[in-house]
């Protein structure tokens, strides 16, 4: 039988200030995608198990494009794995619109297709007795 909660995907979209640029050109840190992981699995917790859950680790994370201030991202994260109290994470962070200061001030565009910035694995872990959708 397979488990209900494989597959499922959550998904938030979020404008980044430019509060969060960190380097030259407007560049935001890598950090910045990852604690969006941490609110996408923390919605992927409370859906499959009725509790926030805690994020124990992650592995093999890739940041492959820049993510700038003024752009809108989307996180997303898909369960691939669940084990008695551990769950495992398929996450990305994709830039869905940025900023174009080139043609002006508060110019921007819909990029198609997205630009993935940063993929990882990530794993949660829920409290034991925690109420799981299976029940």
């Amino acid at each position: 039988m397979t488990d209900a909660r494989l597959g499922l995907t959550v998904t938030h979209r979020r404008y980044v200030p430019y509060a969060h640029a960190h380097y030259a050109g407007n560049l935001v840190d890598g950090a910045y995608a990852l604690g969006l992981f941490g609110d996408v699995a923390t919605e992927v917790c409370i859906r499959t198990d009725g509790d926030e859950g805690l994020f124990a680790g992650y592995s093999d994370v890739r940041f492959t494009a820049p993510i700038r201030a003024g752009d809108v991202v989307e996180v997303t994260a898909q369960v691939s794995r669940v084990g008695g109290r551990s769950r495992t994470l398929e996450l990305s962070c994709a830039v869905v619109c940025r900023g174009r200061p080139d043609r002006s001030e508060s110019a921007a565009e819909v990029l198609d297709p997205p630009i993935v910035a940063v993929t990882a694995t990530g794993t949660v872990v829920v409290p034991a007795g925690s109420v799981s959708r299976e029940e």
